[in-house]
């Protein structure tokens, strides 16, 4: 049982992940109380660990140390070096707050029970491990001079590491906590959770070309870039879209793929976990959704970022609730191209 003072902390840490995360705040509050408070935890430290990754003003050797230093301390290392100077540099309040209050968040972590620990951890180091390699293999890259990934083995690893450990992460915590009412088959519960977030990581990564550009950092494949005639430096010109294409639909396809084994994922939930069927439906809707905007415009465009509105957010959060009850009604949902 949490002391007072903990509870004083987890209030505030809702608050900080409403400032840092309004779409998964939305899914988060839609969790059974059993596991909200680890998987928020879990996320906060995971965009923690983001926002010094990103931190573009302090040298990429002074953040990787940081980034090890966080990843020994999930471990139960020493103490985190001070965050206070990239905090300060954070345009976001939510960012700033979250790094300031990094050590409330820390200190939380140390009071998880075993299970939930292991759990975190797990997820934790591996997400670090992710932006670790990030900072290491894109280091010397900057936007005239990008650097991509070497080949598909290296997006899939990627894509697992930061996000496809997020899905086997929330999967295990969900059968650790909450009450199980029927048969399922955790193994390819978690197979598909781990896909659940590929497809997830992949509609950002397809979504987020020009920004990631702008970094120097470009996550399609050297090897089927190549292979097609292209370099990184091509996909900063809207004008190479048509050549673009080929290479850029197949991973596309594959999100959507990913995607699917999601929806099966949410449906193959037991059916007693109404709220955590609600907090899966929504991404999962959401990237489809994405998906579909991503066909139809030209996604190296920086001036037309492609993103869901949010009424469409609202509206499929109000379908899905209403559909709930009916479970083939629920399941039809995420076989139709637009909600």
């Amino acid at each position: 049982m949490p002391s007072a003072t903990n509870v004083m902390r987890e209030e505030q840490l809702a608050e900080l992940l409403k400032a840092t995360s309004r779409s998964f705040y939305l899914t988060l509050r839609a969790l059974p109380k059993p596991v909200r408070s680890q998987i928020g935890l879990a996320y906060l430290l995971a965009r923690a660990a983001d926002t010094i990754a990103d931190t573009d003003l302090v040298p990429a050797a002074q953040r990787l140390t940081l980034l090890k230093q966080l990843s020994l301390r999930f471990a139960g290392g020493k103490a985190l070096s001070s965050v206070g100077e990239l905090a300060g540099h954070q345009a976001s309040n939510g960012e700033r707050s979250l790094l300031e209050r990094l050590d409330d968040a820390l200190a939380l972590y140390d009071t998880l029970s075993t299970v939930d620990r292991a759990l975190t951890q797990n997820v934790l180091e591996t997400i670090t491990s992710g932006q670790i390699l990030d900072l290491v293999r894109f280091g010397t890259a900057t936007s005239s001079n990008p650097i991509a990934l070497k080949d598909s083995a290296a997006l899939d690893d990627y894509t697992y590491r930061v996000a496809g450990c997020v899905g086997e992460f929330w999967t295990g915590m969900c059968l650790a906590h909450l009450d199980i009412r029927e048969p399922v088959d955790r193994h390819q519960l978690i197979e598909h959770g781990i896909r659940f977030g590929k497809g997830l990581q992949l509609i950002n990564i397809l979504r987020d070309i020009p920004a990631d550009l702008n970094r120097g950092c470009c996550y399609l494949p050297l090897s089927e870039l190549t292979a097609a005639g292209l370099t990184p430096n091509d996909l900063a010109d809207p004008k190479c879209w048509p050549r673009v294409q080929p290479v850029y639909y197949r991973w596309l396809e594959r999100a959507e793929a990913h995607l699917a084994c999601g929806w099966a994922y949410t449906n193959a939930l037991p059916r007693n976990w109404r709220r955590v069927r609600l907090g899966c439906a929504w991404p999962v809707l959401i990237g489809l959704e994405t998906a579909r905007l991503l066909r139809s415009g030209n996604p190296l465009d920086a001036s037309h970022r492609i993103k869901i509105s949010r009424v469409k957010v609202y509206r499929i959060i109000l379908h899905t609730i209403l559909a709930l009850p009916f479970p083939s009604r629920f399941a039809a949902i995420g076989q139709i191209k637009s909600v």
